[in-house]
């Protein structure tokens, strides 16, 4: 069986997707792609789309999942993370293989950050 080419869209489930809007833009510095009112609200994330869904529009999935975005830092983002009304859960180092930064959003939806090994902060 051949392996996807690449991860196309990534969506989360939302209570309330305009106040969610309002976190990954202003913590995450997302970028709009596409916005149906509050029932899809899309961003452009290098190749691939990630968004957020009522539930109406997400049906039938009933509850979120976890995006992992690649960043090159973490520092500035923990900071704008707590400013947005999320919470900064924490940093696992892999070693070589590079750190995640785990958070949770307003809603409580976990959020991890990847940074390689060898860029900017821990």
């Amino acid at each position: 069986m051949e392996s996807p080419k690449r991860l196309q869209n990534v969506f989360v489930v939302a209570e309330r997707p305009a106040e969610l809007h309002a976190f990954y833009e202003s913590a995450l510095g997302l970028q709009l792609k596409f916005r149906d009112k509050d029932r899809w609200i899309q961003y452009g994330v290098g190749n691939t789309s990630v968004a957020l869904a009522c539930r109406e529009e997400a049906l039938p999935a009933t509850s979120g999942v976890v995006m992992v975005f690649e960043v090159d830092d973490f520092a500035a983002t923990v900071e704008r993370v707590a400013a947005a009304g999320g919470e900064v859960l924490g940093t696992r180092d892999m070693g070589s293989h590079g750190a995640v930064l785990s958070l949770r959003d307003p809603e409580g939806n976990i959020v991890q950050l990847f940074k390689r090994q060898g860029t900017t902060t821990p």
